[in-house]
């Protein structure tokens, strides 16, 4: 009887001994597993599309990080086509002096002061949709972005009778782009301008208009940047071109340079894409300058 009841136990024993075994085996295994990265992926975020909130004039996918402030300067030089008597544009000058601001992750406002027509503007950028590979996989990143500007120029005609409205413009666009690569991004902006008031009853008060702009990143820090925008017809005056513009960025830390040559001369929506005048093939190109500073004011 003890014979049985000593082979009992030691048969129970050895059941619990390999279970054991079996269960730290087992669990040995998922770590390894684990380590070998059998694992559901986790999402990750596509950065840095651009280098900064402004291809050259148009707005790009990057919203201003929450909290930090962007404290902006551009400046737009004279038409090239002026010569040594005009120091190739470099005799005059046009400047903006703006802010951006991240509310949050995804709202950035801004505003800004513009020389040419003496012009205010400000804005709002909303991102709704992010790039991003992994658990959850999206294409690209969208966002909604709306403007308006005043222009506080003196009226041409100050004798008849010209109301405030007069001088508002308002711009609503789309930003859809995709990082192709590490080095290459590409983006459309389908946007539509309105002018309250227009010199002639041919022109349209809204403008209807598709923006294209490109990224092609060379190293590091540097990159040249491209955008075109184009009018669909019979909206505006005959003289009025498709803007277009090339340039190359620098970055430098908490500084970003933009160097270009454009034919536009204003610097925000309703000029650049609703009354760009100047032609290429003339010699009407602006060399001109973004430069962008950051500051974190509120740390995450």
């Amino acid at each position: 009887m003890n014979y049985w009841i000593k082979c009992s136990r030691f048969f129970c024993l050895s059941i619990l001994m390999v279970g054991g075994i079996i269960s730290v085996s087992a669990q040995e295994e998922d770590d390894l597993l684990s380590l070998l990265g059998d694992t559901e992926p986790e999402t990750e975020l596509v950065y840095a599309t651009f280098k900064t909130s402004r291809i050259i004039n148009l707005q790009s996918i990057e919203n201003t990080a929450a909290g930090v402030l962007d404290f902006k300067i551009a400046h737009r030089f004279g038409v090239l086509k002026g010569g040594f008597y005009d120091l190739f544009g470099l005799d005059q000058a046009s400047m903006r002096i703006g802010v951006d601001y991240g509310l949050t992750r995804w709202l950035t406002i801004g505003a800004g002061r513009s020389s040419f027509e003496k012009s205010y503007d400000g804005f709002t950028k909303i991102k709704l949709l992010r790039q991003s590979t992994g658990k959850k996989k999206m294409p690209v990143s969208f966002s909604l972005f709306a403007g308006s500007a005043i222009k506080t120029v003196a009226f041409s005609e100050p004798e008849r009778d010209n109301y405030f409205s007069s001088r508002m413009y308002y711009t609503y666009q789309g930003i859809l782009a995709r990082k192709f690569s590490e080095g290459f991004s590409l983006q459309l902006s389908p946007t539509v301008v309105h002018r309250n008031l227009v010199k002639t009853k041919a022109e349209k008060n809204d403008v209807y208009a598709l923006g294209m702009g490109g990224r092609l990143k060379l190293s590091k820090r540097t990159s040249i940047n491209a955008e075109y925008i184009y009018i669909a017809p019979n909206q505006v005056a005959p003289d009025i071109k498709n803007s277009f513009s090339i340039g190359f960025d620098i970055e430098t830390g908490g500084h970003v340079f933009q160097l270009h040559f454009t034919n536009s001369t204003s610097m925000i929506e309703k000029g650049f894409v609703s009354e760009t005048v100047g032609n290429w093939l003339d010699g009407d190109v602006h060399f001109g300058f973004n430069v962008s500073r950051v500051f974190t004011l509120k740390k995450k």
